[in-house]
């Protein structure tokens, strides 16, 4: 009985002093991204998911005390994935819509973004004016897309990935791309028989998703960006990715 009651105080002052440390295992902080949207989430070249919103929400989880998991999956399915609770967070480039807040939550913005249109060098379009008629390719669920419905008498293409839309132009099966500007930027960069229209598309506002059903997440992402805006710690996590890129 003696030796019985001493094992059981000692796991009790264990349980006791994990609980007073806090443990030594963070609780996880999921965020949903879609990993093809260079420079804010894509794989390097050891196959690492990084990039500028990679970068945001990891000061975030850390500044909560919390273990960034990232899961990548098709755009369309990041706020399906928030708004049933899969993911805590919803970071990939997002814009702010009043659609997208009907089913989900939105952080305070990070970061201010454009639509652009890219096309051939030697193309017609100059102007978002120039796109009626036209065939148009979209990354599907983007704010492109959304938006691109509203061209009169395009005919829009829709792709799971943006690179598959500018493959499809380069080919010649569509006139033009609509796309954010600092992706646009790395794949003209590559691809030297393309370019942006100078005008552009829309003018938007990056954020993070979060369900509505976590007002307290929220509150402490707003907290943390807030902060990381304050240090300057924020805009040395974009320029760092947008000097590497261009």
């Amino acid at each position: 009985m003696k030796k019985y009651i001493s094992v059981l105080l000692t796991l009790v002052m264990a349980m006791s002093l994990v609980a007073c440390t806090g443990g030594s295992k963070k609780a996880d902080l999921v965020m949903a991204t879609n990993a093809e949207f260079q420079p804010y989430e894509f794989r390097d070249a050891d196959n690492n998911i990084v990039g500028i919103d990679v970068e945001i929400c990891q000061a975030i989880a850390d500044e909560l005390g919390r273990n960034l998991v990232i899961e990548d999956m098709a755009f369309d399915s990041i706020i399906t994935s928030v708004y049933t609770g899969k993911a805590d967070l919803g970071a990939a480039g997002m814009t702010i819509t009043e659609d997208r807040l009907q089913s989900i939550d939105f952080s305070i913005p990070y970061a201010t973004a454009t639509q652009v249109i890219i096309v051939p060098n030697d193309s017609e379009i100059a102007s978002p004016d120039d796109l009626v008629g036209k065939k148009i390719g979209v990354q599907l669920g983007t704010t492109g897309d959304i938006y691109s419905e509203d061209i009169e008498d395009a005919e829009i293409e829709r792709y799971n990935k943006g690179y598959e839309a500018v493959q499809a132009l380069i080919q010649g099966k569509i006139d033009a791309v609509i796309i954010d500007n600092e992706p646009a930027k790395v794949y003209v960069g590559k691809n030297p028989e393309l370019k942006i229209v100078d005008e552009a598309f829309t003018n938007e506002e990056y954020a993070i998703a979060i369900s509505k059903n976590n007002p307290e997440l929220l509150a402490e992402v707003n907290a943390a960006i807030t902060k990381l805006k304050e240090s300057g710690k924020l805009d040395e996590i974009v320029n760092k990715y947008i000097a590497a890129d261009n």
